[in-house]
């Protein structure tokens, strides 16, 4: 295992490329400060080093609030707002990966092996469809892309109106349940649905649940 020493770069770190990238966005965008024990702990523990965004992220924030919450992007955490750092929403994981972001609807973000063996993707689990997509993009382009305007695109048919009020309104560890939930034929228009907040974990584990029922 590295040491905390191997794994920091004061001078190649990429905090000030997601500096840039966060103020440069259409969306507003929350750096969460942590603790600095607190983030060097979850460094080490994830042996990824600063050069890199994800390690930057991790070692300089607590997460990244996007979009009013809608997107939630994990790093050393931040209790009193209630976002778990990165390996407390990763102990319940299960597929092989780790769980970078999560947004407000359920679906999960997770840096693996793509079936091309090739360099870790980020895969989607959807969950309008219960199945994992493989987005074909690095953490680093993942998260620019989507700082950069992506989001709209990725949500257009999820937006509702008064979604921003709503989703302010929802803590960090909960998400949006709906119902009848997105990936059934009366789910579709989400204006109609019923939608309340609850927990994550809780969100997360009913959607995968749903998919293995399914064989999804």
């Amino acid at each position: 295992m590295r040491s905390l020493a191997e794994l920091i770069s004061e001078d190649r770190s990429a905090w000030a490329e997601i500096e840039a990238a966060a103020t440069g966005s259409p969306y507003a965008v929350e750096l969460l400060p942590t603790d600095p024990d607190r983030a060097a702990e979850c460094l080490q523990r994830l042996q990824v080093t600063t050069t890199s965004w994800l390690g930057a992220l991790v070692y300089g924030s607590g997460g990244m609030i996007v979009d009013g919450g809608w997107l939630r992007v994990f790093a050393a955490g931040h209790p009193r707002r209630r976002l778990p750092d990165i390996h407390e929403v990763n102990a319940a994981f299960e597929p092989a990966g780790l769980v970078v972001a999560e947004d407000v609807m359920g679906g999960e973000f997770v840096w693996r092996q793509g079936e091309s063996q090739g360099k870790p993707t980020i895969h989607y689990f959807a969950p309008d469809t219960l199945r994992w997509e493989d987005l074909t993009l690095g953490y680093t382009d993942w998260l620019y892309a989507m700082l950069g305007g992506a989001i709209d695109r990725f949500y257009t048919s999820w937006r509702w109106p008064g979604w921003r009020d709503e989703v302010a309104a929802c803590p960090l560890d909960a998400g949006l349940s709906v119902m009848p939930p997105l990936f059934t034929k009366e789910g579709r228009d989400i204006s109609t649905a019923d939608r309340r907040p609850i927990s994550m974990r809780q969100l997360v584990g009913v959607k995968h649940d749903m998919a293995d029922q399914l064989g999804a």
